[in-house]
């Protein structure tokens, strides 16, 4: 093990720290108040070739990881753009992993190129309002008519789909019934988001008002058989690809988002004199911080785990599951603490920290809820009895 500075890690982490220093407080504070996907971010980030920090270099990507992408990922929260920064090139870095993983060339000459480029933004529509984490009980069907499909069904907290012309989703093409087990007969498909037969309805929510999340009402969706990734009926299998690396990824932005926190709290301790002293010379104040810098240590040490495993093609699940569980932990703790360290100002937008601990819930009940990351670590890791 090598524990010491990367060079390669901090490069990117320079790299971002420029790119983000141009959208300060006041960019963040404006997208928080009257929504507005960050366009102008996501641009800077495509112009600079980092959407494709974990895309092979053939289709136009970088040929890196998802360690690096991780280290990017982390950057760009901490920057203070926090979740509504992170969030809107999130799926560019993980969600076609799938295609990487099981496309066929031409697919991927096809699919990944106006990805990178920023041209085509993508959705990951997986999510049913009547199925939740139950994803082998999807009701989306796909029916096959020749060289097409037939998509009809519903998708619920489907981001940035207002701004995307892409989805990769997930559809049953066997019935449940007639398939040896529920994991099979759904299939995966990366296509155009064709507003003709997709409704997409806006949800208004608590925090990331810049990142929209969405309803999908889908009728009719005819999607070319050349748009199926793989083969038919192994789609669950095939997102698997997509979900380990995206909670390494939630992870890693999880981190950043409470370092963000953090600072600015530490920052304050400093500067804040009551009773002529600084506040952060009190242990009331320390202890909770230096607990903090712990706990997030600790999860970006398992969120480099993670990445690590899954770039030298080892299971990476347990890992995956247990950082992006550690991660919001840690991060909702050193939020919280931001908040209470800045006293009545924590309250105040202008601060940004009531913002962070916002966008912060947000990693704690998704991808996945904590509760169901425990019932995997104790059924996979442990053994114990499947309780659901």
């Amino acid at each position: 093990m090598d524990f010491s500075d990367n060079r390669e890690h901090e490069t990117i982490r320079e790299a971002i720290g420029r790119i983000c220093a141009n959208f300060g407080d006041d960019y963040w504070l404006q997208r928080d108040r009257d929504g507005g996907f960050p366009h102008e971010l996501y641009n800077a980030l495509a112009a600079g070739g980092w959407l494709g920090i974990c895309m092979p270099t053939e289709y136009g990507g970088s040929g890196m990881g998802i360690t690096e992408a991780t280290v990017m990922m982390t950057a760009i929260a901490r920057s203070g753009a926090g979740l509504s920064g992170a969030s809107a090139v999130h799926m560019n870095i993980f969600g076609l992993q799938p295609v990487v993983v099981f496309g066929s060339d031409a697919q991927k000459r096809r699919m990944l190129p106006p990805l990178i480029a920023g041209k085509e933004k993508a959705c990951f529509a997986v999510t049913e309002p009547n199925t939740g984490l139950n994803t082998t009980k999807l009701k989306t069907r796909a029916e096959r008519q020749g060289d097409h499909y037939v998509l009809s069904g519903q998708k619920v907290w489907i981001s940035t789909a207002q701004v995307a012309s892409k989805m990769l989703i997930l559809a049953r093409t066997t019935p449940a019934e007639d398939c040896a087990k529920p994991t099979l007969g759904l299939s995966l498909f990366y296509t155009d988001l064709d507003r003709q037969f997709v409704e997409v309805r806006e949800i208004d929510k608590m925090g990331r008002k810049a990142v929209d999340s969405n309803q999908l009402f889908i009728d009719g969706l005819k999607v070319p058989l050349e748009d199926r990734i793989g083969e038919e009926g192994r789609g669950f299998e095939y997102i698997l690809h997509g979900m380990n690396p995206e909670r390494i990824l939630i992870a890693g932005e999880a981190v950043g988002l409470g370092q963000a926190a953090l600072e600015r709290a530490v920052k304050y301790a400093n500067e804040r004199i009551v009773f002529d002293r600084p506040i952060g010379q009190n242990q009331a104040i320390q202890h909770p911080l230096a607990q903090s810098w712990m706990e997030l240590e600790a999860a970006w040490l398992m969120a480099m785990r993670g990445a690590w495993k899954y770039d030298q093609k080892l299971n990476c699940a347990a890992d995956a599951n247990a950082a992006k569980y550690m991660a919001a932990e840690a991060g909702f703790n050193a939020c919280q603490r931001a908040m209470a360290t800045l006293g009545g100002f924590g309250y105040a937008k202008e601060y940004q920290v009531e913002r962070y601990l916002r966008e912060m819930l947000i990693p704690r009940v998704a991808p996945i809820s904590p509760q169901l990351i425990l019932c995997f670590i104790a059924e996979k890791v442990l053994g114990l009895p499947k309780s659901y």
